[in-house]
């Protein structure tokens, strides 16, 4: 007796290839669900792209609204997040700063 498998309609792809403009911004949004801000600093060596080219997705994606930015009071680099999570994503990361100091404190 032989079996047949059907294919598994499921898991084929039925996306199409993104744009690396559309990968850049998934990526912004999902650190911003994750409570993190990115770095425009990254998207250079991250997607593979020059400095140049990722400052102009960043200004597209600045326009056209979806994602919002936040300059580093230390180091002054552009932190990039979703549009309305700013204050969410910055009392977080001082929550962790906070986390952070106390448990080297503990340590010592």
């Amino acid at each position: 007796m032989s079996f047949y498998k059907k294919r598994n309609r499921k898991f084929e792809s039925r996306t199409k290839p993104q744009t690396t403009e559309e990968k850049i911004k998934d990526f912004v949004i999902r650190n911003s669900r994750n409570g993190y801000y990115t770095k425009v600093s990254t998207l250079s060596y991250k997607f593979e792209i020059s400095q140049d080219r990722a400052w102009e997705i960043v200004g597209e994606l600045l326009d056209e609204g979806s994602v919002e930015s936040v300059h580093d009071q230390k180091s002054g680099e552009m932190k990039l997040c979703e549009t309305g999570k700013t204050y969410i994503i910055l009392n977080l990361e001082q929550q962790r700063k906070r986390q952070k100091l106390k448990e080297l404190k503990k340590r010592k």
